[in-house]
């Protein structure tokens, strides 16, 4: 048998490796954001409410009444709105941020499976992944910010800016050109890194420590060489993502709630923001205006977003794997 056929006849996985775990990596994430995606249209509303542009009054406290509110006055349905252009997102962002850090952690940080990883380069190949996944996703977040907002919009008697996700590109791309659908890239990636730095890297340090924590209580079992059993994998994926969870609302949200209002304000015909130069300017009138703690709004369902999100995800997509025949992350 030639090379060539050889390698036709070997599973797709093994002959497109980084296509074959960015589709994986980007179907987990669909799954997971459609499940928990009312708790992101939730943190949405809560990260605008008391700034300038958002009205005097605020019509919701807290993260329940927000979202009993949302489904009271503007339908059950429309808790999902903008969950397109999420799925769009994710597809890209995830999809990107997943194969670069597998590829950094495994090629060029030099981790080899079941030995022990140096903390910081975990930090350096989550942090480089996010950057780098959010800032090819960065338009599709762009337009799914601005839709989460259409219904509070059409209760305050303004008109809707946009009828549909292609509409929302189309139109920003004829405002600001190609720059406009970068709008508040610099923000975005910023938060991308560090909740990747805590999602990630947390994720991936917890899952080695629980698998050598599981060999060392297992010496005599010969079997147990690089990797936990299969019945061990589901408590271990819970116990990861938990902690990833929680770690990456921590990092992120003060990053999320500047990234937010920033994409979210108007902008003249030259695409330049009315309310804020720079990220570091929103972040400055936010904390002079609101407080410090106003960097945390949307903070709880943040938290009880990521948490099930990184649960989901991370369940589905070792599932997938294995289904696949692809080795656990």
């Amino acid at each position: 048998m030639s090379p060539a056929e050889e390698e036709r006849s070997l599973p797709l996985p093994e002959r497109w490796p980084r296509a074959s775990k960015f589709a994986l990596s980007a179907c987990a994430a669909a799954v997971a954001e459609l499940v928990t995606f009312p708790l992101d249209l939730t943190k949405t509303r809560l990260q605008i409410q008391g700034e300038a542009v958002a009205g005097p009054a605020v019509p919701y406290r807290g993260m329940l009444r927000t979202a009993a509110g949302i489904a009271q006055e503007e339908g059950v349905w429309k808790l999902w709105q903008g969950a397109t252009p999420a799925v769009y997102r994710h597809i890209v962002y995830t999809g990107v941020r997943m194969v670069t850090y597998e590829h950094l952690r495994d090629s060029m940080l030099g981790r080899a499976e079941g030995e022990s990883f140096p903390l910081w380069k975990a930090v350096v190949g989550g942090v480089s992944a996010g950057a780098i996944g959010q800032f090819f996703a960065s338009p599709t977040d762009l337009v799914k910010v601005q839709m989460q907002m259409e219904g509070k919009r059409k209760l305050e008697g303004k008109p809707l800016r946009f009828r549909g996700v292609h509409h929302a590109f189309l139109k920003i791309l004829s405002e600001g050109g190609v720059r406009g659908l970068w709008a508040g890239w610099v923000p975005n990636v910023q938060r991308a890194a560090l909740v990747n730095m805590g999602d990630l890297t947390t994720y991936d340090t917890v899952k080695l420590f629980r698998t050598s924590l599981y060999r060392r209580h297992n010496r005599k079992d010969a079997t147990i060489a690089t990797k936990l059993p299969s019945r061990e994998v589901p408590l271990s994926v819970a116990v990861g993502s938990a902690c990833s969870g929680l770690a990456a609302a921590v990092l992120g949200t003060p990053a999320d709630v500047v990234k937010t209002r920033i994409m979210n304000q108007p902008r003249d015909k030259q695409g330049r923001g009315l309310l804020y130069k720079s990220s570091m300017d929103c972040l400055i009138q936010t904390v002079q205006g609101e407080g410090f703690m106003s960097l945390y709004k949307g903070f709880i369902p943040t938290w009880m977003r990521m948490a099930p999100w990184s649960l989901v995800f991370w369940l589905t997509y070792e599932q997938i794997r294995r289904l696949c025949g692809v080795t656990s992350f």
